[in-house]
């Protein structure tokens, strides 16, 4: 007993001492490091500076290109458009703010032209007081030395004032000279030509011709082109042979699909109300309306009145009708208890942010509580816009299986007759959809305090931003007025917002990289002119999205090979300046189309309404209240095939392989989607039975064509995967790979390779269970690959 304590005692001791130790090194070691990280940051910081103060200035300052971007993020959040936030009466958002003078006596200038002496803002943004200094110390917000120098050159030069790049009328510039007069094949060229001259660089050789069928396939129809097609166009020896691929594209109905697509998650579409009971609603039959008129080629400015105001054309069609649906994409309550005005409220503002972010790309939802703090949007003329969507006759709550008002009802016969595009089974009777019809008069317009629906203010007309375009007494007051205000010929941003969108599509990124804000916070262009003439040529050929399209694909831009050089990679790693084809992931719908297209399974049928393929059990069952949708139950035959454009979309549980890679949620309008990259993708790559089922039919067809040896079987694999041949390196690799799953091989494991697809699929007899399980997994492999979802 005695031994006991004694060792338990010199136990503690030493757990003690060691203890006593570690807290001491700890603290040196913290000590040590947090020197080095001192040390590290101080000097990354000096680099940083120096580097900063290398950079050249530029010879002309631009108020709006190079002034305003710095004012706007350090100085606009005391000194702004807010009212209620500014400070010392001072503001730099308007030319009068910045030069007003200043002080009791009034003889202080924040900004002198031409006077650095006598220009507060020099004073104060090199002060060593701290008391003094601007931005102050507790913002949290530093000038660079760089922005130090563009601000005290700019008044040196005058102090020349400008507004906002984006709420000037585009005008269309003349081409831009260059000196390599060889290259290029439109005017798109001749301004991405002339910056990359200035910069110092070069194009990259044009895409092999088997890379840019699939860049131009994926981008105008989001599907792979087939085997056919690629032997096609890589015989077609003619000058114009990547033309005819593009029309064909173009006039194929997948093409209305692609651009459906992206229009489902600026209109925030899904195929329920959302919130806590999130219950079915139908309005598929106005998604076959957007594949309609994509297909058909609406001018945009039709394609945008109709869904705006459809229904307050004089003698409107039942089709413009049903377009103006857009306007009801909004989440709707069905709870119990909630409050019914505050709810329609809601609506309202949805529908009012999601115009506003849609057609002008401001974020006018931050007017809703107060005036903007960067952009000239007042809170009136938020609420001046708001008023355009609020005559409406709807309820806040609706009762569990009520249709919200006002709809119209589409029978079989009305369909057939008047909106033959709706593709309605033959086991629906009636369906009934949800538009848009106001009772003007119905209720006051007024601001909301604080954004509160109980706590309205004074009236407000209906108004629009008068830094954009005032809204005058040549348009009606209602949303047809509206929508004929956006496509007016002095509104600055309608075109620009569009084909940005465009321009974003066909190369991943926009010309204006914030695609949903053209305001003060939001990215430059980075090539101006270039914007300004696609817009006003956009409105010239009477806004033909086809057409804006094809100019982009047939640019020798578009068409360049997306290789990185080191010298690329540090003069431009994000590739805005296009001295390379874009490279980046593909969108969800596109990852999966594709992988049903190659395996043969995809089904090619257009409109409808929503399927439900494969999805993990239980996910519905976790986020319900008990009442409504409770039980995920996939679809059987077809419906595990239809484009993912179709696939069900639940608000409060969306496809999850799709939010996986980045698809919006759809509770709001989003016109521009994250971009990550992270393990759980290739989890769902690799384990999603969408993708098994895939792998498997395609290893089945490699495997029943006994004429063709190994390596031929692996290289129609891999060509139908990725859109080319694989070289004799690629070959030998994925050989080896796949006699290791040969090897690995264990026959009690399974004689079939999923119980989730098994059911739906018929493996020829004379196919033995291990080559299955071995070009199964080489199919995956191959689906795996970051050349297969990414487009490069």
């Amino acid at each position: 007993m005695k031994k006991k304590h004694v060792v338990l005692y010199f136990l503690i001791s030493f757990i003690i001492a060691v203890f006593i130790k570690w807290m001491i090194s700890s603290q040196k070691e913290e000590y040590v490091l947090l020197s080095e990280d001192k040390s590290n940051t101080t000097n990354s910081k000096q680099k940083d500076s120096d580097k900063e103060t290398k950079q050249k200035l530029p010879e002309t300052i631009s108020y709006s290109f190079h002034v305003k971007p710095i004012l706007s993020d350090k100085c606009y959040a005391c000194h702004g458009p807010d009212e209620g936030s500014r400070e010392a009466g001072l503001r730099f958002d308007t030319k009068d703010g910045a030069y007003v003078p200043l002080g009791e006596n009034k003889d202080r200038f924040a900004a002198k032209p031409g006077d650095l002496e006598n220009s507060e803002m020099i004073k104060r943004i090199y002060a060593e007081d701290t008391h003094k200094l601007m931005p102050p110390a507790d913002s949290n917000l530093l000038l660079s030395e760089y922005e130090k120098e563009i601000l005290k050159k700019w008044i040196e030069d005058g102090a020349q004032w400008d507004s906002h790049w984006s709420f000037k009328i585009p005008q269309k510039p003349s081409l831009p000279k260059v000196v390599n007069t060889k290259w290029g094949n439109n005017e798109i060229d001749r301004f991405i030509l002339k910056r990359l001259e200035i910069e110092d660089l070069t194009p990259s050789k044009i895409a092999t011709k088997e890379r840019l069928i699939r860049r131009v396939s994926f981008d105008l129809t989001g599907l792979p082109p087939t085997m056919t097609e690629i032997d096609h166009f890589i015989n077609d020896t003619s000058s114009n042979a990547f033309e005819k691929v593009i029309d064909r594209l173009l006039n194929s109905k997948a093409y209305g699909e692609r651009m459906a697509l992206d229009w489902m998650e600026v209109s925030r579409y899904a195929d329920t109300h959302g919130y806590q009971d999130d219950l079915e609603r139908v309005m598929w039959p106005w998604r076959d309306w957007v594949i309609h008129a994509f297909n058909e080629n609406l001018p945009y400015d039709q394609f945008v009145k109709w869904q705006l105001a459809g229904d307050q054309i004089d003698n409107a069609t039942l089709e413009q009708i049903v377009a103006s649906g857009f306007n009801r994409n909004h989440k709707i309550t069905q709870e119990g208890g909630v409050i019914d005005e505050e709810y329609r409220v809601e609506y309202v503002m949805d529908r009012t942010n999601t115009t506003a972010k849609a057609f002008m790309g401001l974020t006018m939802e931050c007017a809703r509580c107060h005036d903007h703090k960067y952009d000239p949007l007042s809170q009136k003329e938020f609420y001046g816009m708001y008023s355009f969507f609020n005559q409406l006759k709807e309820k806040g709550q609706i009762d569990y299986g009520e249709i919200p008002e006002p709809y119209v009802t589409l029978d079989q016969k009305t369909i057939k007759t008047k909106l033959p595009f709706v593709n309605i089974p033959d086991s629906i009777s009636e369906v009934k959809l949800m538009v848009m019809k106001d009772e003007k008069g119905i209720r006051k317009n007024r601001v909301l305090n604080r954004g509160l629906y109980d706590a309205p203010g004074e009236e407000v007309p209906y108004t629009l931003p008068e830094q954009v375009l005032p809204f005058s007494d040549q348009y009606s007051q209602d949303r047809l007025g509206l929508a004929e205000w956006f496509f007016d010929d002095d509104n600055p941003l309608t075109a620009r917002v569009m084909v940005n969108r465009l321009w974003q599509q066909m190369f991943g990124t926009g010309i204006v990289a914030t695609a949903d804000d053209f305001g003060n916070q939001g990215a430059l262009p980075t090539h101006p002119e270039l914007l300004d003439w696609l817009s006003v040529t956009f409105k010239e050929e009477g806004w033909d999205i086809k057409s804006m399209l094809k100019k982009m694909a047939l640019s020798a831009t578009y068409q360049q090979n997306s290789k990185i050089t080191p010298e690329l990679l540090e003069k431009d790693p994000e590739n805005k300046l296009l001295a390379r084809g874009s490279r980046y992931k593909l969108p969800a719908e596109a990852i999966r189309d594709n992988a049903l297209a190659v395996s043969g399974l995809l089904v090619k049928k257009i409109g409808g309404p929503s399927v439900k393929p494969y999805q993990p059990p239980g996910l519905w069952a976790e986020t319900t209240s008990g009442v409504g949708l409770t039980e995920y139950i996939a679809d059987k035959g077809e419906g595990l095939y239809r484009r993912s454009l179709y696939t069900f979309w639940k608000r409060t549980v969306p496809p999850p392989s799709m939010l996986t890679f980045d698809a919006a949620s759809r509770d709001f309008c989003t016109v521009q989607r994250q971009k990550t990259s992270t393990p759980l993708q290739a989890l769902v790559l690799m384990n999603d039975p969408q993708f098994i089922e895939a792998a498997t039919v395609m290893a089945i067809g490699v495997l029943e064509n006994d004429a063709s040896d190994e390596k031929q079987k692996i290289g129609a694999l891999f060509k139908k995967i990725t859109s080319r041949s694989p070289d004799e390196v690629e070959l030998d690799k994925l050989s080896e790979y796949l006699n290791e799953q040969r090897q690995g091989y264990v026959k009690q494991e399974t004689e079939n390779i999923d119980p989730t697809v098994t059911s739906t699929l018929d493996v020829p007899e004379n196919i033995q269970p291990r080559e299955l399980k071995a070009y199964t997994a080489l199919a995956s492999l191959l689906f795996n690959l970051d050349e297969t979802i990414t487009k490069s």
